[in-house]
């Protein structure tokens, strides 16, 4: 398979969530965010330091954890993972697979792992298209690989 060298900037469409091995059918938008949880720790600072050293407090991470969200348009004949099938998924109270990638790298998702489907929400307004939107949050260690990304440095290209 031939690898195109990617140029300028991602296009939002390029990247696809998967939740529980189908792509979110008719999506509009999904978000990514990777949370630190962080512990502070203030110590009393070295006696041959001023009294000042010791405002600055140190962090430690604790934990960390990811949140995904999707909004997506309800389609009558949708074949990939759409509103009922995550109504289905939300039913079960379990746990789903979940994997984010670019298009062109179906085989390589830069974000793996269990989630839990926190919320499932549907707006019907008048006269205008069904939506939907799903957050869900990580059920466990969430696997990266960054190399699965598209993104060449500048000095890797030197």
């Amino acid at each position: 398979m031939a690898t195109t060298t990617k140029t300028g900037y991602c296009n939002g469409s390029d990247m696809l969530l998967y939740i529980a091995g189908k792509a979110v059918g008719h999506c509009t938008t999904h978000t990514t965010t990777i949370t630190s949880e962080t512990k502070d720790r203030a110590v009393k600072p070295a006696a041959s330091k001023g009294i000042s050293a010791g405002l600055w407090k140190n962090k430690g991470v604790t934990g960390l954890s990811v949140s995904l969200s999707a909004e997506g348009l309800v389609f009558y004949q949708e074949t990939e993972t759409g509103y009922k099938s995550c109504l289905s998924l939300i039913g079960k109270g379990q746990s789903v697979e979940v994997k984010c990638m670019e298009r062109e790298n179906a085989d390589k998702p830069y974000l793996t792992g269990k989630f839990v489907i926190a919320s499932l929400e549907r707006t019907d307004a008048a006269q205008d298209d069904a939506t939907y939107s799903i957050s869900l949050e990580n059920d466990g260690e969430v696997d990266f690989d960054e190399t699965a990304i598209t993104e060449v440095p500048e000095s890797a290209g030197a």
